[in-house]
């Protein structure tokens, strides 16, 4: 129950953080670069602030690999809102985690089941279904920016499942991957644009969706196996959607709710135990 509670937790961050994103960079509140160096900031300074309530030291907890993984993730992730679609960067994201993350657990000596299989192919066909009837010539520059993003998630996820203290894991992370967001806000000077708005919106995004977030992803990852962590995920691209839907007004159409049945049924079928064996 406390994985499951700490999975879903998690999981409504990571599609908030899509969404605050579409909305600040959709409107034009905010640049890429600035968003991206604001929501480091933000997320490292809430979980500091956490981290020192409990009297630990921030510098002594993460690691470089996790927070280069998490700097590289965090800068294509928001330049690729900018030049594809929500539901195909969701796609090329999800799917760049599949491949990572399963694939590292088949190299690991993780076997699935028959029926877990078979819960991976449907959720992937709930997201073709999501996706693919509404692609018309993507940005093939938004693509790659997304599936790189996509690797170096699973990267950070896989890194995670090693952490002791999730808490000041993720802490040390967010204050080394602030390395990154200076280093883009810097090259990106010239297209510098900000509004109150759009701060705010970086901030939530950084310190809530991102910050405590990831710490629930980081606490329930030791106890997921690493391609069931990938699957599990397959959840966010629906749950952004239908947030969409219900935040910001866009159409519930029959196909969104297909490809949500598919998809919650395929990670049902992956983390119920009757379901499967292993």
């Amino acid at each position: 129950m406390r994985t499951f509670a700490l999975t879903a937790a998690a999981l409504v961050g990571f599609a908030a953080n899509s969404l605050l994103t579409r909305a600040a960079l959709g409107s034009g509140s905010l640049d890429a670069a600035t968003f991206t160096l604001v929501r480091l900031i933000a997320g490292a300074v809430t979980l500091a602030v956490l981290v020192r309530v409990r009297n630990r030291s921030v510098r002594d907890y993460g690691s470089w690999v996790s927070a280069i993984a998490l700097g590289v993730y965090i800068v294509p992730f928001t330049l690729a809102y900018g030049r594809i679609n929500a539901s195909v960067g969701a796609l090329v994201l999800f799917g760049a985690v599949q491949v990572t993350m399963i694939g590292a657990g088949l190299i690991r000596g993780e076997r699935p089941a028959r029926v877990d299989w078979i819960g991976v192919l449907l959720a992937i066909g709930g997201l073709v279904v999501l996706t693919v009837p509404g692609v018309t010539a993507p940005d093939p520059i938004g693509i790659a920016f997304m599936a790189i993003a996509g690797v170096c998630w699973g990267v950070y996820s896989l890194v995670g499942r090693e952490a002791p203290d999730p808490l000041a894991a993720t802490a040390g992370n967010f204050a080394r991957a602030t390395v990154a967001g200076v280093l883009f806000a810097a090259v990106s000077a010239s297209s510098r644009h900000i509004t109150a708005n759009g701060v705010l919106l970086a901030t939530a995004s950084g310190s809530l969706a991102s910050g405590v977030a990831y710490t629930f992803w980081y606490a329930a990852l030791p106890a997921l196996a690493a391609w069931r962590a990938a699957v599990v995920q397959l959840i966010v691209p629906v749950l952004t959607a239908l947030s969409a839907a219900l935040i910001l007004g866009e159409a519930l159409t029959s196909r969104l709710m297909l490809a949500t049945m598919l998809v919650l049924l395929g990670v049902l079928m992956t983390i119920v135990p009757r379901w499967h064996r292993g």
